[in-house]
């Protein structure tokens, strides 16, 4: 199977504070409830439409990938932290409702992104209707049952990203490796080639592909989850909050027993999706949207 993406009814660049850009995608219905969709660490949104594509007919749609991500140039000096990614959510907000105009406005994050728009909704300000999160790999407190096991999930995704190979002649050698991995062999049909087409691109010098997120920034996303310091309850944020998990019960899962036990003891409207790993927009887009629709429609927003 072959995704083809269509092509947004409009596009626009956020114009961040240090210079870079970020470019939002327009997509599926303007007079719909407003949906903001993006991405985890490494990876871009684009490669999410098998589950996307599930909310063009009734929403409207803005896709964009956070900064040294999928179709944004990256820049030197990075500035990729989660303090920096939160700021520019914040710009990326304020300049779609500049541009578009105010509307009930609901977040789709996954992981990376999920702990952005908690700590942003935390210490930025609420800037939603509703929140969905899709497996926040939050790390709890260091006297907390789950911490052990998340601190080595993280040094070992940090480990792994600083030695990630960068450069691929084809985009199909990194469609590939997706393949064989096990971590992600689980994703639907033609979302391997997908995301290898979403997160590389031409390298400069012409000489093949490379990622858009060079493994140095991806590596440092991963090494500051332990010290973000991000548990929050329910009751923190200011508005209703979605937690769909990954399957606490997989094999060898790490962030499926975290986010039950945030889940648990945060309050939190909380589900997991049977089966699934840390990709679980990937693996089973059908069970997400529907999780992603009822709880929207709980709040009169589907």
């Amino acid at each position: 199977m072959h995704f083809d993406l269509p092509a947004p009814s409009m596009s626009f660049d956020v114009a961040l504070q240090d210079g870079a850009k970020i470019r939002m995608r327009r997509h599926g219905n303007p007079d719909g409830v407003r949906l903001l969709l993006t991405h985890g660490n490494g990876f871009a949104a684009d490669a999410y439409y098998p589950y996307w594509q599930h909310l063009l007919q009734k929403f409207d749609l803005l896709v964009f990938d956070f900064r040294n991500h999928g179709q944004n140039v990256p820049v030197k000096p990075s500035r990729h932290t989660y303090q920096q990614l939160t700021r520019d959510l914040e710009r990326v907000v304020q300049e779609v409702k500049s541009r578009l105009g105010a509307r009930p406005t609901a977040g789709l994050f996954h992981s990376m992104s999920g702990r952005t728009a908690m700590k942003h909704a935390i210490e930025i300000g609420w800037r939603w209707d509703a929140l969905v999160l899709f497996d926040p790999p939050n790390v709890p407190p260091p006297e907390h049952p789950a911490y052990a096991t998340m601190a080595a999930f993280e040094k070992k995704l940090t480990e792994w990203a600083r030695q990630r190979r960068r450069r691929f002649a084809t985009v199909e050698e990194l469609a590939e490796e997706y393949r064989q991995s096990r971590a992600t062999a689980r994703w639907v049909d033609g979302a391997h080639e997908l995301m290898a087409r979403s997160v590389l691109r031409k390298s400069p010098d012409g000489d093949g592909y490379e990622l858009v997120c060079d493994p140095e920034n991806e590596a440092t996303i991963y090494a500051q989850a332990t010290s973000l310091n991000l548990w929050p309850k329910a009751s923190e944020f200011g508005g209703p909050v979605k937690l769909i998990g990954c399957d606490p019960n997989l094999k060898g899962s790490a962030t499926g027993p975290a986010n039950a036990a945030l889940g648990r003891e945060g309050g939190y409207d909380y589900s997991f999706v049977e089966g699934t790993g840390h990709l679980l927009q990937i693996e089973k887009p059908q069970e997400c949207i529907r999780l992603t629709l009822e709880f929207l429609a709980r709040h009169g927003l589907a």
